[in-house]
Parts: C-alpha cells; structure tokens; sequence
C-alpha cells in the first residue's frame, strides 16, 4: 500500500529513542524526510546520522526558550513541516500529597504547552500548502487515569482536549489532527521497570515469562499482552499518510481493548 509519504518533511519530537525512535524510522523507511529531534545535543545527529537524508534539531521544548531554539534550527533546515508528530512527553512520579504546584506546572509544560508552541509555529506554512498531518501521542489514561501521577494525566487529559479544539481551527485547510493513546508500549524502559517488579513477585526472570502476570496486574487487556513500539508507529504512520485524509480529530487508542472491560 502506498502511503503517499515519499519527499513529505515529518518533525517527530523526542525521537532519539523508544517509540519516537520507532515512528521517525517507520516514516523515513516510506520516503519521508524526517527532521530528529531531542532534547540534549547530539543525541538525534546520532540517529539521524544512520537514515539517509534525515535531519537533526536539539533542544528542551518544555520550555518556551527550548522550543524557539528547535522552531529556528527547522527554519535553517527547511522552508516547511508536512506532517508534525508530537511524540515528546514525560511521565513524573507523583501522588496527590506530594505534588507541588511547580510539579503540575511542569507537566503542563512537558505533555501540553509543549505541543502547542510547535503547532503555532509549524501549522501556518501547512495552511499556506493545503496540506498537513498533525498527529499527538497521548495515553489512555487521559480519560481513564490512574490514582498516581495526577499530573501527568491532567496535562496529558488537555492535550486530548486542545486535540480536538485544533481540528476546529484547522478546518478546511487540508491538515488533519489526531490522537494516539496507547496503554503501556514495550521500550527499553518498561521491561527493566516491570521486570525488576515481576522478579521481587517471583513472576519469571525474562520479560516473556513474566509478561502474562504484569498484563494482569498492571495492564489488562483482551489481547493478554504489551503493545510494541512497532504497533504504535504503524498506527500513527497511517494516520500521516495520504490514506486517512478522512480521519481528523479522532483519539485512537492503541491498548488491546482495555477499555472494554470495566
């Protein structure tokens, strides 16, 4: 199936590694040019570096001085964004009782505002060409949260918010705007987090032969497993492509059915 990728320009935030690392490949295996991005330097070069025609930007855009600094080094880089993947986001620890004003502030900044100064400054070139993908990552806890992390899922809660209110603006103008939930996806940072839980529990010593067990107790679904970085790129892969023109301020969650069971 062709995706009508090829030559298109993607900025993928947070992309020198995990499931960012997995959506920015996928897109430059279909022929878009993918413009890496992370927050430290040399980090998305590095990566980069092996995808023929790839480019590279650093900088923390969790905060407004980041996030210029990432807009200027695309604008020395390209005259346009086609398709802007959102993937950069952070989920703190925390709890009710201990998380301080400055704590949801911050993730205001790292799963919200973030987002939004991208899209103020790449979506007006978009609207220019008639032409334009956005596409957030979100999760589904942003309408079913857990107890801890509070603001983790307020802030992740308002990106499924402003979402939709971006489709309202951009209507007519031949971009699309999109939300992918996924439930837990299997990086290199959640085996070694619930392994290590799965051993104390004595579950297994591997990830397979505890996966079952850390399904059931932290992750149910119907499927009975964890998503892979793969199955979450493909999904936000189409939805960038020519294909799913008609698919626009949709929350498509990625979690094995989870939220059918109650």
């Amino acid at each position: 199936m062709d995706l009508g990728l090829q030559n298109k320009i993607a900025l993928v935030t947070g992309s020198n590694r995990g499931t960012g690392l997995m959506i920015a490949q996928r897109l430059a295996a279909e022929g878009a040019r993918v413009i890496f991005h992370s927050l430290a330097e040399g980090a998305a070069a590095a990566v980069a570096s092996e995808m023929p025609g790839s480019l590279a930007v650093h900088g923390d855009i969790s905060c407004a001085a980041g996030s210029a600094e990432v807009l200027q080094a695309i604008q020395g880089l390209t005259s346009h964004v086609d398709i802007l993947v959102n993937n950069y986001g952070v989920a703190d620890p925390g709890n009710w009782q201990n998380t301080t004003t400055e704590d949801w502030l911050n993730a205001y900044q790292k799963n919200t505002l973030s987002i939004v100064r991208l899209v103020q400054g790449l979506t007006p070139a978009m609207i220019k060409r008639g032409w334009g993908r956005v596409v957030n990552l979100g999760t589904v806890g942003s309408t079913r949260p857990n107890r801890t992390s509070p603001q983790y899922y307020a802030a992740k809660g308002a990106l499924a918010n402003l979402t939709v209110s971006l489709t309202q603006e951009l209507s007519a103008t031949g971009i699309t705007v999109n939300l992918v939930s996924p439930g837990l996806i299997r990086t290199a940072e959640v085996e070694h987090a619930y392994l290590q839980r799965a051993r104390k529990a004595g579950w297994g010593d591997t990830f397979e032969a505890a996966e079952a067990m850390i399904v059931k107790e932290y992750a149910p679904n119907p499927v009975g497993r964890i998503a892979t970085r793969e199955e979450v790129a493909d999904v936000v892969l189409f939805l960038c492509s020519t294909r799913a023109s008609f698919i626009n301020g949709q929350n498509i969650r990625v979690d094995g059915g989870a939220l059918g069971i109650i």
